[in-house]
């Protein structure tokens, strides 16, 4: 049987007291150790239950006084254990082996780094290719820019991007370059061509090949049809996300016109219209609609994008701009979610004549990968938001780029002639090289140009009079060499022949342009070459070193910068004073930028 007695206040002193001392007797050496002693909680006001044994009856009156001196005796023992047994148990849990054991989990804090599911779809760089062996280069144009302000945003928040997160067209293609209008629209775009040295590799020259579509006015824009489709689920509530989202919607919104239409489709778990179409100048009504949005739920976008694309067809405006707005993180989990499926919904519903933009927010679970493919797939651009000043840029400065469409299934081919060049390698349109027959096939889709868009592309060739090669010749091919160069020799002052195909924005059937690339046209000093050639390669220097710098020898990010600033030119909008910035930060974290620092410290000495 047992009996439960109350434990008294000067006991649990007492304890307290034998506790304190225990501690304080640990060794010198603990306490310079700075070992954290864990002190152990006593609970008040609860009672121990204590057995009614023979040894807990010494104090009982009614055992004879005769024996009292023995059991005090043994009550003494029992106490002297007890001491003795607290300062075992003080020890271990000063010790620094065991100090953490008696913690409880609850107080033991949990890493605080978010897991990162950003997706990227993985590619390599572009080999270098011998003209005797691959004459001819084919390849889609590409004006979307969301590679570089999604870049910008990793490397602003502290750290170097991932190298898929990186296509090098796209940084380039992000500043826009002085390039001449065309003469009329009866063509288009204008092509320009320019050639000097290689800023990382004084052994090879640089091709740049600069296409300006014709400028549109604001004012003078077809008449919109714009669904703006936004994703509302759970994880786009953020600040950064949602909140940016609604921010830059509201840009545009102020930019229409009474001719316009603007409807708006959410979608989480399911997908619903919010606004139904409305003119473009009932600015209140719009912005109304968008502050009443907010998050929750799940991420059903192929819903969405079945729902926009039926309100778009429902308000279509012939002869005008017929364009999908989607605005998301890209975290579909609902529905239809296979990549495959999802670009093959865009590519049917591109048929009705209705494009697709897409507009990337977020970080953590950004999916850059889809973003990217669903605007090819739908005949449109993307555009990565990570600041309202980037919305601004896309939505008001650059719209009539962004919005209206002046040519589409835009292509490049490049033919060398192997008497003239030997190596040659395109920089960046890693996903969007084509196979040489693609060229002159209608049915292959490539990319749209935008009202104003300029579009540039770069190729590091090595010419046929120069020792330096990355490629050794082969043995057993020289005699086939030989006679290609000698049926190219009749050519000799012709470097290249460039050919473009492109469809009008209704057409079927696709027109071509081609030009002459002369040997005359090489520049054989830098600085003598134009401020969109130089600031061009510096950008292509940048992208290339992020990726990895296989092939920029030993460019680093102060050449970057040293050439950047003196090509920077006419900068309006302050971009690319932007990038030196990025630049500089980039060179501060990277590792490559500390270790070269280091070489030529050492070497000066």
């Amino acid at each position: 049987m047992h009996k439960i007695y109350p434990i008294s206040a000067s006991k649990i002193a007492l304890t307290a007291v034998l506790t304190s001392s225990i501690l304080l007797a640990c060794t010198p050496s603990q306490q310079q150790g700075n070992t954290q002693i864990k002190s152990l909680p006593i609970p008040l006001g609860k009672t121990a239950p204590i057995e009614e044994d023979s040894e807990a009856k010494v104090n009982s009156p009614s055992y004879p006084t005769t024996q009292n001196s023995l059991y005090k005796q043994k009550a003494a023992k029992q106490q002297y254990n007890a001491q003795r047994s607290r300062m075992i148990h003080a020890e271990q849990m000063t010790s620094p082996m065991v100090s953490y054991s008696a913690l409880s989990l609850d107080t033991i804090r949990a890493a605080s780094e978010e897991v990162n599911r950003e997706n990227y779809n993985h590619f390599d760089d572009n080999q270098i290719k011998l003209v005797t062996e691959a004459p001819v280069s084919t390849f889609s144009i590409d004006v979307d820019t969301g590679s570089y302000s999604n870049v910008r945003r990793i490397i602003n928040a502290g750290n170097l991007p991932r190298e898929d997160a990186v296509r090098v067209e796209e940084l380039i293609n992000y500043f826009a370059y002085d390039y001449p209008l065309p003469e009329n629209e009866s063509v288009p775009f204008s092509v320009t061509t320019e050639m000097g040295m290689t800023p990382w590799n004084k052994e090879t020259r640089l091709l740049h090949i600069g296409i300006k579509g014709y400028d549109i006015a604001k004012v003078d824009l077809p008449a919109s049809n714009l669904v703006f489709l936004v994703d509302v689920s759970g994880s786009m509530n953020s600040p950064a996300k949602l909140g940016l989202l609604k921010s830059a919607l509201k840009l545009l919104s102020k930019q229409m016109r009474d001719e316009d239409r603007i409807s708006i489709v959410v979608y989480a778990g399911a997908s619903g219209t919010v606004l139904e179409p409305v003119s473009g100048n009932q600015t209140a009504k719009i912005t109304n609609a968008l502050n009443a949005l907010s998050a929750g739920g799940s991420t059903n976008g192929a819903a969405g994008i079945r729902s926009a694309y039926q309100l778009a067809e429902q308000e279509f405006i012939k002869g005008g701009i017929n364009r999908v707005i989607l605005a998301t993180d890209g975290d579909f989990n609902v529905g239809t979610i296979n990549f495959e499926a999802l670009k093959d919904l865009v590519e049917e519903k591109r048929k009705t004549g209705i494009s697709l933009t897409t507009l990337g927010f977020g970080s953590g679970n950004y999916n850059d990968h889809l973003m990217e493919q669903l605007a090819d797939a739908g005949n449109g651009n993307y555009s990565y938001i990570d600041t309202l000043n980037e919305a601004q840029k896309v939505l008001v400065d650059e719209m009539s780029s962004t919005l209206n469409t002046i040519a589409k299934d835009v292509k490049i081919q490049l033919e060398f002639n192997p008497a003239v060049v030997s190596e040659y390698r395109l920089i960046g349109y890693e996903n969007r090289t084509l196979n040489r027959e693609d060229f002159n096939n209608d049915k292959i889709d490539a990319g749209e140009i935008g009202a104003g868009h300029t579009v540039t592309a770069l190729y590091e060739v090595t010419l046929t009079n120069n020792k330096y090669k990355s490629i050794d010749t082969l043995r057993y091919s020289k005699k086939k060499d030989i006679e290609s160069k000698h049926t190219a020799a009749a050519h000799s002052n012709e470097l290249a022949y460039l050919r473009l195909r492109y469809k009008e924005p209704t057409a079927n059937k696709s027109k071509l342009l081609e030009q002459l690339i002369n040997t005359s046209d090489i520049e054989k000093r830098l600085v003598n070459n134009s401020d969109r050639y130089r600031f061009s390669a510096s950008v292509a220097g940048f992208g290339q070193l992020l990726r990895g710098g296989k092939h920029t020898e030993n460019f680093n990010y102060d050449d970057v910068l040293n050439l950047a600033r003196t090509a920077r030119g006419k900068d309006k909008f302050g971009y690319r004073g932007e990038f030196i910035s990025l630049v500089n930060l980039t060179g501060s974290l990277s590792s490559s930028s500390l270790s070269s620092h280091v070489n030529n410290t050492q070497a000066s000495r």
